[in-house]
């Protein structure tokens, strides 16, 4: 990595993240990027992710240092004691974040820090926004900074949610009810999205399936890529090796201010002796139990299977059964993650038959430091629900998947682990009862077979490209100081984007 710019000792760069725990992990990876770098940073979350935060990591966590402050935002939600939110929680604050009611206090935040009396901060520089956040663009209009737009998904994924108005247009959205949703229409092959082939409509980001007009996640994902074109720039969390068709397609859509920048947390990986103190920030919104470490260090090589649904999906008590018995009838070991709120409206019970077998050989927790977890050398496979930090995190260490994708961007990512990626097999999660059985044969195949080895072989072949690319002078190493240097240095004194009208 190159050392830092002397010019940027006095930029400050506002970074904000959607609030929810993937976001979150991915914007502080990129802010601590930027620290390095040289740059003042003010990372702000919502109050309840600014508690949860404080919960699972001590009241000191979130100290920062001299030139990386944490600052919190009213969201909207009642206040809550709660460890995680619940789907009504999500479902509002997605609604107060399209109707713009964190607008004010951040322009009250922004103000704040460019209050003159306040001696410890620069002025503010620029914003770092999540590219889900619309009422970021809108405050940056009215300061007149300049702002970045950091989409923290995959390009397919990004090209996916840019193709939802042309949708609209062609009358496919919103579709007429829910028996329309036939596995015959959902299978029918989309051939007009530049950059990406043979995808069907199932593989496309699931707003797409509503029957509502007015769908709050369809209509936020149509406004923020559209917002897109006003940014400055904006960044996608990938690597040009691993999206090469979908990136040239949508470098023609945004050229000159389109940057990949990822792995992160291979970037991230170069700078740790410089920035140690920053290194012990971390990004779990809830408490990690480590102790599953020293159970896969009992392992053997490649033996255990690992099973993580991420910190936002839900799932039923049946699901969660059929999961369970899959993974003690495989007869491998598996570390699986049950989060506290996984089984919506009713609590994570187990069949008896799965507590004896499991005593044997699984380790349930209730969350983990999952980078750790994967780069552990008795991971042998990852069962998934392919969000795409956990996607990254698989292929940075080698590790083939098995994908269950359930909804939003999932689907296009298992699509690509699977068809294009070449590391992945998909569960055929239509039909819970056989959900038992796909678990059981997927995970012999990923641990027993050829497929299996296959497929390890071609994530180390990942593996290698993504650390090429975070190299000192891989192509996001470069991306990132070009973005530092020709975007926000450049902006530093003539800071403006186009006006809204």
């Amino acid at each position: 990595m190159e050392s830092k710019p002397k010019a940027c000792s006095k930029v400050h760069a506002v970074c904000i993240p959607s609030p929810f725990q993937s976001h979150i992990k991915a914007m502080l990876k990129l802010a601590k990027l930027l620290h390095h770098k040289g740059f003042h940073i003010t990372f702000v979350n919502t109050e309840f992710n600014h508690r949860r935060l404080l919960k699972a990591r001590g009241q000191h966590s979130l100290d920062g240092l001299p030139s990386f402050r944490f600052e919190a935002i009213p969201d909207g939600l009642p206040a809550s004691s709660d460890e995680s939110p619940t789907a009504q929680d999500a479902y509002s604050l997605g609604e107060n974040i399209i109707n713009n009611v964190l607008l004010h206090p951040f322009l009250d935040l922004l103000a704040k820090l460019n209050d003159s009396s306040n001696s410890v901060n620069p002025a503010v520089s620029c914003i770092i926004s999540d590219g889900f956040l619309p009422f970021t663009i809108t405050a940056a209009q009215q300061l007149g900074l300049p702002i970045v737009l950091f989409f923290t998904i995959s390009a397919c994924s990004f090209m996916g949610f840019k193709q939802f108005q042309t949708f609209k247009e062609k009358g496919l959205f919103p579709v007429k009810d829910k028996s329309c949703l036939t596995k015959e229409y959902l299978n029918s092959l989309i051939d007009w999205i530049p950059g990406m082939k043979d995808i069907r409509i199932r593989d496309l980001p699931s707003f797409i399936q509503s029957t509502d007009p007015k769908d709050m996640m369809f209509n936020l994902c149509v406004e923020a890529t559209e917002n897109a074109s006003k940014a400055s720039a904006i960044i996608i969390h990938t690597f040009d090796a691993l999206e090469q068709q979908v990136l040239n397609a949508l470098s023609f859509m945004f050229p000159h201010h389109l940057f990949t920048i990822g792995p992160l947390q291979l970037l991230l990986n170069q700078t740790e002796e410089q920035d140690g103190m920053l290194n012990s920030i971390g990004y779990n919104l809830l408490k990690e139990e480590t102790e599953c470490l020293q159970w896969l260090d009992c392992k053997e090589p490649k033996s255990v299977i690992y099973v993580n649904f991420g910190s936002f999906i839900f799932m039923n008590k049946q699901q969660l059964i059929e999961v369970a018995m899959g993974l003690v009838n495989s007869n491998h070991p598996f570390l699986w993650i049950i989060r506290p709120d996984l089984v919506t409206g009713e609590t994570a019970d187990l069949p008896a038959e799965f507590e004896v077998k499991a005593k044997e050989k699984g380790f349930v927790a209730s969350w983990c430091p999952q980078e750790e977890v994967l780069k552990h050398p008795s991971i042998g496979g990852f069962l998934t629900h392919c969000g795409w930090n956990s996607i990254v995190e698989s292929l940075c260490n080698g590790v083939p998947m098995i994908c269950w994708p359930f909804t939003g961007d999932q689907p296009t990512n298992g699509r690509y682990v699977c068809n294009e990626w070449r590391v992945g097999m998909e569960i055929n999660g239509d039909d819970e009862d056989v959900i038992r059985n796909e678990v059981e044969k997927l995970v012999r195949e990923m641990m027993e077979g050829e497929k299996g080895k296959q497929m390890r072989n071609k994530a180390m072949e990942w593996k290698g490209l993504a650390e090429e690319a975070a190299a000192p002078h891989g192509s996001s190493s470069l991306n990132l100081d070009k973005l530092v240097n020709e975007i926000l240095l450049s902006n530093k004194h003539n800071s403006s984007i186009p006006s809204a009208n």
